[in-house]
């Protein structure tokens, strides 16, 4: 079973992350929705960025799909969106809700995009985990027209890193990101060695082909907004692989 140690090098105020100072709130655009993974989302579960257990890494139900205009290879993996149904009376239902990018749609060449093709290029779209889409629509609506924009992540304890791997290949998932919430850089330094850029495997996993075992290890992290948080000695010298362990947080 993973291990978390916590090492909050920045305080947590009542344990949450209040990061609306550092990612703003962008404008509304139009996009549309469906939704997936059934109503106790245990088809939501894994996905495309890495995250595995959804409930156990933090994210929970409000979670999404992006098709591949917002997916952006991976890089999307971790950022918040705030949306709300418009424009159909029938199964809008007022409100908005917030969701996590955990997963990517795929494009689906054999159908027309209006019409079961919802996440081909160019549309922007949105599968969500059947708990969130609820929560703007009624369920038999199937798919609905939304507006949505970026919004601060809010997270509760600090980043995560799960190292798996083995000697010479350690691969780092990165999770439970605040602020602007997706990665788009992650640095290791050992306490024999310097800062190292790790590069990206797939999802938010980071790969660095260094020889690691037997370190604490620190972690350098940054977001899309150029934001940049560093967790020092998060990792203690006799880390294992599967072992997760907290670091600060944005």
């Amino acid at each position: 079973m993973a291990q978390i140690h916590s090492i909050a090098l920045i305080p947590l105020l009542g344990f949450l992350c209040l990061s609306a100072r550092v990612y703003g709130h962008g404008g509304w655009q139009s996009a549309h929705a469906t939704f997936y993974g059934g109503a106790d989302t245990s088809g939501t579960m894994g996905g495309a960025c890495g995250y595995g257990n959804l409930y156990s890494q933090g994210y929970g139900t409000n979670t999404a799909a992006l098709s591949t205009a917002i997916f952006s290879s991976g890089l999307s993996c971790g950022a918040c969106y705030e949306m709300k149904c418009v424009n159909d009376p029938q199964w809008c239902l007022p409100g908005t809700v917030r969701v996590t990018a955990t997963n990517f749609c795929p494009p689906n060449s054999a159908l027309p995009n209006n019409n079961g093709g919802w996440c081909n290029p160019p549309l922007e779209h949105f599968d969500m985990a059947e708990p969130a889409y609820q929560k703007i629509a009624k369920y038999r609506s199937g798919i609905v027209p939304i507006l949505y924009r970026r919004v601060p992540c809010l997270k509760r304890g600090g980043i995560r890193f799960t190292i798996n791997g083995h000697s010479y290949f350690n691969l780092v998932l990165v999770s439970n990101v605040g602020g602007a919430g997706d990665v788009h850089g992650v640095w290791v330094k050992g306490s024999r060695t310097g800062w190292q850029a790790m590069s990206r495997n797939w999802g938010q996993n980071w790969q660095s082909n260094s020889y690691l075992n037997g370190q604490s290890l620190s972690f350098k992290v940054t977001t899309s907004d150029g934001r940049t948080t560093i967790s020092y000695n998060v990792a203690p010298p006799n880390w294992q692989f599967g072992q997760t362990f907290e670091g600060s947080q944005f």
